[in-house]
């Protein structure tokens, strides 16, 4: 079990890729938060088992209008008692 911190750069808004990594993240088991961000960036935390989360990102990567042409990552303390997935409005 993992945690990881992601900055998400491409056409990222405007095109469901929030809702796509809610949708998908939710059904794969995965816990964390995703966010836009002021610079056009998208911002995501994610935690489950490190292959889930890979499989994650190539899913969202594959929706019609979405395009990632950076991302930066790290790893981060696991949160215990985190339960879901959800979608974080403001910066």
């Amino acid at each position: 079990m993992v945690r990881k911190h992601f900055k998400i750069t491409g056409r990222v808004q405007g095109v469901g890729f929030r809702y796509r990594a809610k949708y998908a993240a939710s059904g794969m088991g995965l816990t964390g938060w995703v966010r836009n961000e002021w610079d056009g960036s998208v911002e995501m935390e994610v935690q489950g088992e490190n292959e889930l989360i890979n499989k994650l990102l190539v899913r969202i990567n594959s929706g019609q209008y979405i395009y990632i042409d950076g991302i930066e990552t790290k790893e981060i303390p696991l949160e215990p008692e985190e339960r879901d997935f959800h979608v974080r409005y403001s910066w």
